[in-house]
């Protein structure tokens, strides 16, 4: 029997829960016993969709053009990307900064109803006659989605009479309620508009690098540094790569990502179409997820002796320098907020320094979060998990209880709060790795010794909740689930 296509809508695959409030060792137990349910919110505050994410994971591209066959608000939230590469452009030594090349095809009311085609071949034609580009990427949206444009035939015909490569992508935000399968759509596009399942010669040591945005230049360099010392080479992808790197993926000896979520089902993917093998752990971020990320790609490549030499030569240079950290952190509570490989992994971070875990908020649970859960309940007492993709209310809710001593994630809402908060999510400064290790551990406890800015933000901005609010259970709007 033939394998079925993984269709890039994440709910297909079994086992994957997206709303859901327990605790950790109450999800560990049902989830063991498959009683985990899908569930719903009866209401809902945000939601990050399946467009902006496919959109972030490619925005960086060398010789390409984004357009987004969408009204205009729909790229409202890709603000976070550009700011990404704006400031990646800086450190990399960029002079002539500039944002990415993004068109927005501007559906309104009529176009709902006479359809959208002549504004997104309009887009195209802007697209060639302003930049040159090498890449034309077009993306879905809801309204285009609802209202039937057929990016794949239109994208078909514009491609007879242009020399840019046209790829629609499929990523209308209804499809799916997990973010990450945004990721998804943009991978499989790539398989079929430009790899095409054509096999090239394999370069010797080359590895298939996945790395979404938020991944720092630092970070990028430590990874780099990391896969060297076991003679690898990395092809950095997508993230400020380009059309050439991008056709090279099928000549890689071994693929491995750097986020948990990015290309997972992609590089299952590689591996069945270019006979890719690959590493699938964690996200590299503290000494334990570090450790066995790099064991992962170690193993692929046949390095597995090396790798145990470089390792305990990175715990003798950095195990010092942890320990004057825990020092300033030890016995600390933290509530966590990330994406599903990047709170885990912060999670399993803070041991290190000897700190509590609370609360961890995770936009999706599946097996793989499973395998996380079980490690952290073995280092952790009780903490709430909060499976939820945005809903910032159920967030401020649940720390204003918990009133933990640190935050960790993306600090909006816990700043507000008052709370000392660190970026996690941060595209900007280290995080990864075993330098990145130091470098996060320093400003978590920077933040907890200099606490200023965030008390007075908290006295000065106010959240848009009623008092009543935090005496309700942060969990009352989520139907089913558990049982």
């Amino acid at each position: 029997m033939a394998n079925v296509r993984y269709s890039g809508v994440r709910e297909s695959r079994p086992g994957r829960v997206n709303d859901l409030g327990t605790t950790g060792k109450e999800v560990e137990e049902n989830y063991k016993k498959g009683c985990l349910k899908r569930a719903d919110r009866s209401f809902a505050q945000g939601l990050q969709c399946q467009q902006i994410n496919s959109m972030a994971a490619l925005m960086s591209l060398e010789d390409a053009v984004f357009i987004s066959h969408s009204p205009q608000g729909c790229v409202g939230c890709a603000i976070m990307a550009i700011d990404m590469f704006r400031v990646g452009q800086a450190h990399r030594g960029i002079k002539n900064i500039r944002n990415p090349r993004l068109i927005v095809s501007n559906l309104d009311q009529k176009s709902i109803v006479f359809g959208g085609e002549e504004k997104l071949r309009e887009s195209v034609k802007k697209a060639v006659e302003r930049y040159n580009p090498k890449l034309i990427f077009i993306y879905a949206s809801c309204a285009s989605g609802i209202i039937g444009d057929d990016i794949d035939a239109i994208a078909e015909d514009l491609q007879q009479e242009n020399e840019a490569l046209i790829v629609p992508i499929h990523c209308e935000g209804f499809k799916s309620k997990i973010c990450a399968s945004g990721f998804d759509a943009a991978f499989i596009a790539i398989n079929k508009y430009i790899l095409k399942q054509e096999k090239i010669p394999k370069q010797e040591g080359l590895v298939n690098l996945f790395a979404p945005t938020t991944v720092s230049y630092a970070d990028q360099k430590e990874m780099e540094r990391m896969l060297s010392l076991l003679g690898g080479t990395a092809n950095y992808i997508p993230f400020y790569s380009s059309l050439e790197k991008i056709k090279k993926i099928p000549a890689a000896v071994a693929s491995t990502s750097i986020c948990k979520v990015f290309a997972d089902e992609f590089m299952k993917t590689l591996e069945e179409d270019y006979d890719i093998p690959y590493s699938h752990t964690v996200m590299p971020i503290g000494m334990r997820n570090t450790d066995k990320w790099y064991r992962g790609i170690a193993r692929v490549l046949g390095k597995e002796k090396e790798v145990e030499e470089i390792i305990a030569s990175e715990h003798a240079r950095i195990e010092p320098l942890v320990a004057k950290i825990r020092e300033r952190l030890a016995g600390k509570r933290v509530f966590i907020c990330g994406g599903t490989g990047r709170s885990f992994a912060a999670a399993a971070l803070i041991d290190d320094f000897g700190m509590e875990l609370v609360g961890l908020e995770t936009p999706t649970y599946d097996a793989d979060a499973q395998v996380d859960i079980e490690y952290l309940n073995g280092i952790h007492k009780d903490f709430v998990v909060d499976v939820a993709n945005m809903q910032p209310f159920e967030q401020v809710n649940l720390i204003n209880k918990l009133k933990p001593d640190a935050f960790i994630g993306v600090p909006d809402w816990a700043a507000k709060l008052g709370i000392p908060t660190t970026h996690v999510l941060d595209g900007k400064r280290p995080t990864m790795g075993y330098d990145g290790l130091l470098y996060l551990g320093n400003k978590i406890a920077d933040q907890l010794d200099n606490p200023g800015f965030n008390k007075k933000l908290a006295k000065y901005a106010k959240l848009p909740y009623k008092q009543s609010w935090y005496e309700e259970d942060a969990f009352k709007y989520i139907v089913g689930g558990n049982g």
